[in-house]
């Protein structure tokens, strides 16, 4: 887990563990490379992540093993750092793994941010990270910005809250979930399972 020292760390940790994963916290960019897959939480604001990833070559070091073929997945604010940037406090640079932008959710007036279940429509339910789990696939978030993929075949599962935003998303090895899986009941600890999944077999 790529520790950015933001948010729910702890508890995706135990979320991990519970589905079968052996975790190790870290923000040094040298032990990435020791792990068979690697996991970006976050909550917070983009631009403090990022300046967290610069701050001791973390954001080299994952785009180094992601490029490389090492599964790779963002949670939350970690997925929108997957992107190439977002509008949030002024905008940043992201990590250019996923191209498109992240921007301010268009709710048509509802409230911000979108926090509650929502009931994904799943685009590719025969994708590995959405197998075995319903369509309909009920998920919890808490977010005001969603990322704008510049291909739209890289969409997973889709939400809705206003207007329609990508909540899954993965193209190869890279992968990202808007939602708090941690926090989302049986299914989204089947999404992480699925993940851990995925890395046991590319190990």
């Amino acid at each position: 887990m790529v520790d950015l020292g933001l948010g729910n760390r702890r508890s995706v940790e135990k979320a991990l563990e519970r589905v079968g994963a052996h975790v190790v916290r870290t923000d040094d960019p040298d032990r990435l490379g020791e792990a068979d897959g690697l996991v970006l939480p976050g909550v917070g604001a983009f631009p403090e992540a990022m300046k967290r990833l610069r701050a001791n070559g973390l954001d080299a070091a994952v785009r180094e093993l992601a490029g490389g073929g090492k599964p790779f997945i963002g949670l939350c604010l970690g997925m929108q750092l997957l992107f190439d940037g977002s509008d949030e406090l002024g905008g940043d640079e992201g990590l250019g793994l996923l191209g498109g932008w992240v921007r301010q959710l268009d709710t048509q007036g509802q409230k911000l941010p979108h926090i509650g279940w929502n009931a994904l429509t799943v685009r590719q339910p025969e994708h590995l990270l959405v197998a075995g789990l319903p369509n309909p696939l009920p998920l919890y978030h808490v977010h005001s910005f969603v990322a704008d993929p510049a291909d739209p075949s890289i969409v997973i599962a889709e939400g809705h809250y206003g207007a329609t935003f990508p909540s899954v998303v993965g193209r190869g090895n890279v992968l990202g979930a808007q939602c708090h899986p941690e926090k989302s009941s049986r299914d989204g600890l089947g999404l992480l399972k699925n993940f851990v999944t995925l890395c046991a077999r590319a190990s």
